[in-house]
């Protein structure tokens, strides 16, 4: 293809923000610390001359859409600045699996496999239905979208390492199930109520299945060390990719020192002739 043909046909390309708006009202990930934004100073400020607006930001770096680093959970792992851009963007699938899955339910590989074509090292992003929960929506229930959502199944994780995912993201709390989390002991009753879920569907209590030692964090703990990490809380346009295979781009901050960063998700498909 020349070059006037490539930028002919990019031109044409179209582009999806996949990530979630960003406020003082954006609830972080359980426990962490929220966004805080205030101006240090004004425009009506400056002296002799026109002044400027600035503000100072204090925020943890799980609010809104982030990227989780290595070194979240994995202390000699890669920080954000380390990474190089090339792993942040590829070719990749949007799985829509938001009709099949409620309330502490799990989701399988087989689930997402039968809904879209799914590629070895693809970027894979779940779409739960659970970003409809989020801050920003008109069905927003921050319980639901952090203690309730949906979650992996026990053989998730080695299928994700077998098909060398580049990285993973999800339009809910977190890629682990709320109940593999600390979340299960901060709601009691809430645990009660997923495994009782649990039962009725599979047969099994909640550690039978999912044995702690093994599944505490497992989307983090295991998959981390092997440079496989994740986005949380993704939204945006995602409805609009349902099962399609496109570009993904992740841009987190440059950060040397960062163990995970807020980032904007952005996704290109082709013209739909």
């Amino acid at each position: 293809m020349r070059i006037d043909e490539f930028l002919a046909f990019m031109d044409r390309v179209a582009v999806y923000d996949l990530t979630q708006p960003l406020s003082v009202h954006t609830p972080p990930w359980p426990s962490y610390m929220p966004l805080g934004i205030q101006y240090f100073k004004r425009l009506a400020g400056a002296h002799m001359g026109q002044g400027a607006n600035g503000q100072i930001i204090t925020t943890s770096n799980h609010v809104g859409t982030h990227i989780d680093g290595e070194i979240h959970f994995h202390a000699s792992g890669r920080t954000i600045g380390q990474v190089p851009l090339e792993e942040w963007i590829g070719p990749g699938v949007v799985v829509d699996i938001s009709s099949h899955v409620g309330d502490y339910d799990l989701y399988s590989p087989e689930l997402l496999s039968g809904r879209a074509d799914i590629k070895k090292g693809d970027i894979l992003i779940i779409n739960t239905g659970y970003h409809r929960y989020s801050w920003d929506r008109p069905e927003s229930d921050e319980i639901r979208y952090f203690v309730k959502h949906p979650g992996p199944s026990p053989d998730f994780h080695t299928w994700a390492l077998d098909m060398k995912f580049k990285w993973i993201g999800v339009d809910c709390g977190s890629a682990d199930h709320p109940m593999n989390t600390i979340i299960r002991d901060w709601h009691p009753k809430r645990f009660h109520e997923a495994e009782a879920r649990l039962l009725q569907r599979y047969g099994k209590p909640w550690d039978e299945m999912f044995p702690p030692d093994e599944f505490y964090q497992v989307m983090h703990l295991k998959l981390f060390p092997k440079r496989l990490v994740h986005a949380e809380n993704l939204g945006g346009e995602i409805d609009r990719l349902s099962n399609r295979r496109v570009w993904i781009g992740l841009f987190p901050l440059r950060g040397m020192e960062l163990e995970s960063s807020m980032c904007r998700i952005v996704a290109l498909a082709p013209p739909e002739e």
